[in-house]
């Protein structure tokens, strides 16, 4: 039986413990953290909608009219006409034939993974990934195959080892914890080539990137040619639950197969009337995903200006590797100290050697703000001994982690995703773990 303080006190000796803060208030560009006025820099709340008066109204009455919450799951008597609503207009949204809400990202990609791949099949599954995505391919009890991070050559020759077993392609849009784009144009183009479904979780593309906002698969010109877009209502929507967006055929297997959907309460109708509410105000107000482009530019240009290397991110999340984490966790505080949270991002939720600030930027910042930002952790970090002209290069970090990680031929129940460029893991043993974590699934239901 594992000694529960060894434990805890393992992680605080590798820097690796963690504990929640306490935000009085809203999540807006400015809250009180653990009693202290701060610049908040690590929300998801990019389009800043979460504090937005029309969707807290929406969400207010949302819960006047049809209660606090749905009352049971979607198939037993939890899909209301709020529900409903909300998927027609995120279908029309992302160009799709249906939308179908879950109740978190997370829930999404597992009902998705799950019930697209079978065992004997095999799912491809970009090495850095959202753990969402991970844990869907082990409970699928397919195979997977690990490609490296954007590395289209690897995927290819993984697609081509797979003797027409391969059931999907998996990967996020926007990297949540690196903010760079996958290069989905050659992915779809490769699907094609060897007839695999392609899912793309655009959690942090929805209301940020493409055109009015409506994600990277729009920007990059591909509506239509992507089976499964999963996104989310708790980040640029301000609110909370998922969706996936897809074809009636995929919509009405997800409905009859995917378990996180079928065994999962419906989401509170408050939060699906406040997310339709930040859906219509993202529509007429298209200038909201411009000023969040803006207030990016301006970050990084003033962060460069500090010495931090920002050049692997495109988008509005902006990651500032320190390395170790106990490196990462002292800029963090000298920062806060500062009156700037910058959260500190270590593993598992990074490769080792990469711990990271982890910055998000919101439409709502002041481009005052920004700069300040930027000067504060310039100084934070020399407080810290670390010096920001000798940063890891974000890409090179990545190169780095991946060329560590690729011995390891896939990633196994115990360990998080890893590159490989050998053979697939043993499929019976895969089974055999799968069967046993969907057993746990299935006795948690």
């Amino acid at each position: 039986m594992i000694e529960i303080q060894a434990r805890l006190t393992e992680l605080q000796e590798l820097g690796l413990y963690r504990r929640t803060r306490l935000v009085s208030g809203p999540q807006g560009p400015n809250v009180v953290l653990d009693g202290r006025p701060v610049l908040l820099l690590c929300s998801n709340n990019y389009l800043g909608l979460a504090d937005n008066t029309r969707v807290q109204e929406a969400a207010a009455d949302a819960a006047l009219r049809w209660g606090a919450g749905a009352g049971a799951s979607r198939l037993v008597s939890g899909t209301m006409t709020v529900h409903r609503r909300l998927e027609k207009r995120l279908a029309a949204f992302k160009g799709t034939e249906a939308a179908l809400l879950f109740g978190s990202g997370y829930l999404a990609n597992l009902g998705v993974v799950g019930a697209l791949a079978r065992a004997g099949e095999v799912v491809f599954s970009d090495e850095l990934n959202h753990a969402s995505i991970i844990d869907g391919c082990r409970l699928s009890r397919a195979e997977t195959f690990v490609y490296g991070h954007n590395d289209v050559e690897h995927l290819a020759w993984g697609l081509s080892q797979a003797g027409g077993r391969g059931a999907l392609i998996v990967t996020e849009s926007v990297f949540s914890m690196d903010g760079d784009v996958a290069p989905l144009e050659e992915i779809v183009e490769l699907a094609r080539l060897h007839d695999v479904r392609v899912a793309v979780d655009e959690a942090h593309a929805t209301g940020c990137l493409g055109p009015g906002g409506r994600g990277a698969v729009a920007e990059a010109g591909l509506e239509g040619e992507v089976d499964v877009i999963v996104g989310t209502l708790g980040k640029a929507l301000g609110s909370y639950g998922a969706f996936v967006a897809c074809d009636h055929e995929l919509a009405a297997l997800f409905t009859n197969t995917a378990r996180s959907l079928i065994f999962s309460t419906a989401p509170p109708p408050p939060a699906v009337a406040g997310a339709l509410a930040a859906l219509e105000l993202l529509e007429e107000q298209p200038r909201r995903v411009e000023r969040l482009h803006a207030n990016a530019t301006v970050l990084r240009s003033e962060l460069a200006r500090e010495g931090f290397d920002v050049s692997g991110s495109s988008t509005q999340i902006i990651p500032l590797i320190v390395g170790e984490a106990a490196t990462a966790l002292r800029v963090c505080e000298a920062a806060l100290e500062r009156g700037v949270f910058a959260q500190a991002i270590r593993p598992p939720t990074v490769p080792d050697g990469t711990s990271r600030l982890r910055l998000a930027v919101m439409a709502t910042h002041t481009k005052d703000e920004l700069r300040e930002a930027a000067r504060v952790l310039g100084r934070a970090a020399l407080q810290a001994g670390f010096r920001p002209a000798t940063a890891m290069p974000v890409a090179f970090a990545q190169e780095a982690a991946h060329v560590a990680a690729a011995p390891r031929a896939f990633f196994d129940a115990e360990a998080d995703a890893s590159a490989a460029r050998t053979a697939f893991f043993d499929a019976e043993a895969s089974d055999a773990v799968a069967a046993d974590a969907a057993d746990a699934v299935s006795r948690a239901a």
